[in-house]
């Protein structure tokens, strides 16, 4: 619980003190969507599926906290530093950073307590190495559309 508590207190922090792209409207679209988008995936793979879990494998007022103040502001510090208009390769390139980044710190949640907070059942590290740069293109879509509609 530690570790848990200390990454949703620098990721809020980290990401609401360097945010100079996103409005306060983009900021709720992006929360929201990550509190959705997050709150179906674990309704399937940790759910239905059975592939991983956070805390116990019940459903616990702990996962709340996780689907929603932990990973929002982790969108919000991916696309505040997004490079948009950049070329592909260097967009590429940033997605990929992410990626390793949160691979990492998905390895550090799976520590046993007090630092971790994340079980996997059949669901491996390998399978998120695909999975995450998927999400974080869904979220720069989505963040796209968001600023179309604004206009």
């Amino acid at each position: 619980m530690i570790g848990f508590l200390l990454a949703i207190t620098l990721f809020n922090t980290v990401a609401f003190t360097t945010n100079k792209r996103l409005t306060r409207n983009q900021i709720v679209h992006i929360w929201m969507f990550t509190i959705a988008f997050q709150g179906l995936v674990d309704l399937y793979v940790a759910g239905k599926y059975d592939g991983y879990w956070y805390f116990s494998q019940a459903i616990d007022w702990e996962s709340i906290l996780a689907l929603t103040i932990l990973i929002p502001p982790v969108n919000m510090m991916f696309l505040n530093g997004y490079p948009f208009g950049s070329s592909l390769c260097k967009r590429m390139l940033y997605v990929g950073c992410w990626t390793i980044g949160i691979l990492l710190y998905e390895a550090i949640a799976l520590l046993p307590e007090p630092w971790g907070y994340f079980h996997h059942v059949w669901w491996r590290l390998r399978y998120s190495l695909f999975v995450y740069p998927l999400l974080l293109i869904m979220v720069v879509c989505y963040y796209k559309w968001i600023r179309k509609i604004e206009k």
